[in-house]
């Protein structure tokens, strides 16, 4: 690269690392850089285009493979003969000439793993034919941990390189601290699935096999379409892959769960469900709705002496879809609901609401948590709103 690209580069870093190159990522189709104007527009352009290209494969962290698909953009960010990267254990890839030299790196990177500072050093090459004569090892860091070193080499020494080496690290250990935010995020949702997926009541599972036993003798094929449905619901509720499920699958397993449910009440329970089919294959975090509907049977049914109806909807909200889950049951205070939604309801009360709250304003954003309206003796409504399109969130 040339050194205006280099200049280019040491003046935008701050932006880099506060934008994180979208520019060049929502460029899906590139101009060429030849219709860019001055050659500071070109080579800034070039800057932001490779990194936007280096940026994807070091959202997975640093491993070899994503050392290995960013390690030719990062060179070409630098302009450098060779470039390596490496852990804290070993060397990850090399890119560029003077191969040899990797047997070294870690040697030379020591101090820079201990310190968490970079430095730069003479190559000691003995080869009169290999162009390394001088090289920069800068930390990669996250949360003030070094995870290993980006080193780039060059014939000569340079201080506009050294400059350069350490905000194109500053900018990889940003990527990396995303993809650390990425799994934090990812291992949350899966213990939070995990904590819901124990709250799923054992006396529900129980009073669904006495119910299913009490028809074996009377009406066998009721009997073999409920243990059916139970089988179908479980298998569903403990799936083990995907953080996301579309409203269909969500609807089908509440459906399923109401089966049982009415096996055991009969004619007490009423359900009303009413579902536009074009929000069906909207995606959704997996088993959201299930604990809702569980809330409005517990709270609508177990509570009421006499028949309870039950309303779901799911309806087309223009760039969302709208579900509604309504009972007449028992209702609670509004102040309790309060304190439920701010884990201050006990060990288990609220849990389903709460978890279900917390996991929508994880994946949309606050604006997205449950809407509830109740009142003691009112029943309850939950409104959930689900974007039809969110990046990342794919039904399986």
């Amino acid at each position: 690269m040339s050194g205006a690209a280099l200049a280019v580069l040491i003046v935008l870093g701050p932006l880099l690392l506060a934008g994180g190159f979208v520019l060049g990522r929502r460029t899906a189709r590139p101009e060429r850089t030849s219709d860019v104007g001055t050659p500071v527009e070109r080579a800034t352009f070039e800057t932001l285009h490779t990194a936007s290209l280096a940026a994807p494969p070091l959202r997975a962290g640093l491993t070899e493979e994503s050392a290995r698909k960013a390690a030719r953009r990062l060179r070409s960010l630098l302009g450098t003969d060779a470039l390596c990267l490496t852990d804290r254990e070993r060397v990850l890839v090399w890119d560029g000439s003077g191969e040899h030299h990797g047997k070294q790196v870690m040697a030379q990177v020591e101090g820079v793993l201990a310190s968490g500072r970079g430095t730069a050093f003479a190559s000691g090459c003995g080869d009169l034919d290999c162009p390394l004569r001088w090289g920069v090892a800068v930390p990669l860091t996250v949360d003030h941990r070094v995870l290993g070193t980006l080193v780039a080499y060059a014939p000569r020494e340079s201080a506009v390189l050294a400059r350069a080496a350490g905000e194109v690290a500053r900018w990889v250990s940003v990527q990396l601290e995303l993809a650390e935010l990425d799994r934090s995020r990812t291992r949350l949702i899966e213990a939070e699935i995990r904590a819901l997926r124990a709250q799923i009541s054992p006396h529900f599972i129980f009073n669904s096999l006495a119910a299913i036993a009490s028809f074996v003798r009377t009406d066998p094929g009721r009997a073999r379409e409920l243990l059916l449905e139970f089988a179908d619901f479980t298998r569903y509720s403990f799936r083990s892959h995907g953080d996301f499920t579309t409203l269909a699958d969500e609807l089908h397993s509440i459906d399923q769960y109401l089966a049982l449910v009415r096996a055991r009440f009969g004619e007490r329970l009423s359900v009303t469900l009413q579902v536009a089919p074009e929000v069906l294959p909207v995606a959704m975090p997996f088993l959201c709705l299930q604990p809702l509907v569980e809330n409005a049977v517990k709270h609508g049914l177990e509570g009421a002496a006499t028949t309870s109806r039950i309303t779901i909807s799911a309806l087309d909200a223009g760039a969302e879809a709208e579900v509604v889950i309504e009972d007449d049951g028992v209702g609670m205070e509004p102040d309790r609901l309060r304190r439920i939604l701010r884990g201050e309801g006990g060990a288990s009360t609220g849990i389903g609401l709460l978890n279900v709250d917390e996991r929508l304003r994880q994946v949309y954003g606050d604006e997205y948590g449950l809407v509830i309206e109740t009142g003691v003796g009112a029943g309850t409504k939950i409104t959930v709103r689900i974007p039809k399109y969110r990046a990342g969130v794919h039904g399986t």
